[in-house]
Formats: C-alpha cells, sequence, structure tokens
C-alpha cells in the first residue's frame, strides 16, 4: 500500500539552509590553511593573465602612448589589415612553425626517451647524479648558452671548428649557414629543455602498477618487450596531455633562445613572431600592430589547442577538459 510522505516530515529530515551554511563556514575554517595557500597562485593569474588581457583593445585601435587605451582612437581590424599586408609576416610565421614543429618533432620525445633510460637504471647513486646533471642546464640562462654556444661553434676560435682544422678540414659554417644553423638551434634546445622535461614523465613512471612487471618477468620478457608492452602504455596519458599542451604553443615561441642565437646571416629563419614583436612594439613603437600580431597569436594556439585535444577524446584519450 502506497503511502504519502508527509510534506512537514520532508521538510524536516532536509537540513536547513542556515545549517547548510554553517558547516560550508565550519569546512572553510577547518581547512583554511589550505585556502591561503591557494589565494597566491589564484591572485597571481587575476593579476598578470587576466588584467593584462584589457590591453587586448590596443589591437583594436591607433595606440597613443599619450592618449592611454581608451583615448586611443578606434581603427577595428585596420591593424589586422595592414599586418597581414607586410611581406615580413608571412616570413615570421613561416618562421616559428618551421622551428616548433621541428622541436616537437626532435625536442617533444626526447624527455620521454630519456625518462624510460634512467628509469631503467639500477644503481641508485648513479641514477641520482645522473638526473641533477641533466637538471642543470635548464637553469641556464639563455644569454650564457649563447655565449657557449659561440664559443663551441664560431666559425673563427670556436671549439668545434678548431678541432676540425686541427685534422685538416676547413671550418663547419655552423651559425652562419642557415640550414647548420637550424640543427645548432634544435641540439641546444634539447641539451637545455630534454632533462627538465623528464621530471613529469618520471613522476608518471611510478604510478605504473610493479606487479605488471613482474608477471612480464615470470613470462620471460626482454627489457625492451617491457618498456613497450608495459612502460609506454602506462605514461600514454600523460604523452598525449603534455602533447596537446605543446601543439597550443605551436605558434608561441620564446624571445631569448632565437634572439640571443640569431645573427643577421640567419635572419631568413632566426626571425620569428616573438622577435618581430619586440623590434615592432619596443624598437620602432608600433605598439597597435605588435598587439595584434599577439592577439592573432593566441588565438591560433587556440584552435589548436581545441583540435587536439578534440582529437584525443576521438581516439579514446582523457584529453585536457
Amino acid at each position: 500500500m502506497h503511502m504519502e510522505r508527509n510534506p512537514a516530515q520532508t521538510t524536516a529530515s532536509q537540513p536547513s539552509r542556515a545549517l547548510v551554511k554553517r558547516r560550508r563556514i565550519s569546512g572553510l575554517l577547518q581547512d583554511y590553511q589550505l585556502y591561503l595557500l591557494m589565494l597566491l597562485p589564484i591572485l597571481y593569474f587575476i593579476i598578470f593573465k587576466y588584467v593584462p588581457m584589457y590591453g587586448v583593445a590596443i589591437a583594436f585601435k591607433d595606440f597613443n602612448i599619450f592618449q592611454g587605451i581608451l583615448g586611443s582612437e578606434w581603427v577595428g581590424l585596420d591593424n589586422f589589415r595592414q599586418l597581414f599586408a607586410m611581406s615580413q609576416f608571412y616570413q615570421v610565421v613561416r618562421n616559428t612553425l618551421l622551428l616548433n614543429l621541428l622541436d616537437l618533432a626532435f625536442s617533444f620525445p626526447a624527455p620521454i626517451i630519456l625518462a624510460i633510460l634512467l628509469n631503467e637504471l639500477r644503481v641508485a647513486w648513479f641514477k641520482k647524479a645522473a638526473q641533477t646533471i641533466l637538471y642543470l642546464p635548464h637553469f641556464i640562462s639563455w644569454v650564457i648558452i649563447g655565449g657557449l654556444v659561440y664559443q663551441m661553434f664560431s666559425n673563427t676560435g670556436g671549439l668545434v671548428n678548431n678541432l676540425v682544422n686541427s685534422l685538416g678540414f676547413e671550418s663547419i659554417p655552423f651559425l652562419t649557414d642557415k640550414n647548420n644553423w637550424v640543427l645548432v638551434y634544435l641540439g641546444t634546445g634539447i641539451w637545455q629543455s630534454a632533462g627538465w622535461g623528464t621530471i613529469i614523465y618520471l613522476a608518471a613512471l611510478t604510478g605504473i602498477n610493479k606487479e605488471l612487471y613482474e608477471a612480464s618477468d615470470v613470462d620471460g620478457a626482454g627489457r625492451l618487450k617491457k618498456i613497450w608492452h608495459i612502460t609506454l602504455p602506462g605514461i600514454r596519458s600523460t604523452i598525449v596531455v603534455m602533447l596537446i599542451m605543446q601543439l597550443g604553443h605551436i605558434m608561441t615561441i620564446g624571445f631569448e633562445r632565437p634572439f640571443v642565437m640569431g645573427n643577421p646571416l640567419v635572419m631568413d629563419y632566426a626571425e620569428v613572431i616573438s622577435t618581430f614583436v619586440y623590434k615592432a612594439g619596443l624598437q620602432s613603437a608600433q605598439f597597435s600592430i605588435a598587439t595584434a600580431m599577439g592577439l592573432f597569436q593566441a588565438l591560433v594556439g587556440l584552435v589548436f589547442v581545441i583540435g587536439a585535444n578534440t582529437i584525443a577524446k576521438r581516439f579514446g584519450e582523457q584529453g585536457i577538459w
């Protein structure tokens, strides 16, 4: 027999709004240290990531530094038309895509391979020493790295070319030939970032169930088979997430690396979006053009992130959202 519930009983059984509010306040007070710790990164993102978005309006104005953003004349898409009409625009976009795609092809797999190799080491002290040595280049300024590169690969007086000359061969134009410069650029980037990039993958490797390796030992699997069938599938989701994030920066390139390593003889490849924005915005005071380039760069990066995330989910991966 169906019995109807008394509305008064239903109301009484449910916690009152005042009680729910008290519970929330109690939860906040109980974990106030965690919320205080979260306050600093939240303030960082608000101050340095969201507040500067107001400056995007410069891309749509004839910006005058004395009149400010609000006082400058609105010109709509004229800055973008002027930007796209520049012959240098297509050169810097091409160079940025080229260098980033080469970095994606060579620099992205490097920390994965390095992390797997470190994970296979069994001597604890050697493993820790190797990790420390591999992490160090990440903390060296690109200005210092640029100086080291010139000392190593300079056409006259460089350590490598001195060795080549002592063997009876002619100097190799590492820094003045475009193709050689790209190889030096890529190699330096791998050396600087590969060790630091292993941290995430080493952390992911610790989450793989050790019983899988023990079972593979019973089956007689060698190291290569363990890596292929256990290690790589175990960190596949991490690799996919990192790849999506890397694709999101396909149009974003650091300023220091191409600026320090570039020279007038290789500007056909060394002139990228970041150096173009620096020269147009700071050296030539074309703030509106530089902002328009930055906004274009951000929109293309957003498209790449959404596209890569969608493709990853189509293949059954988790993605980043």
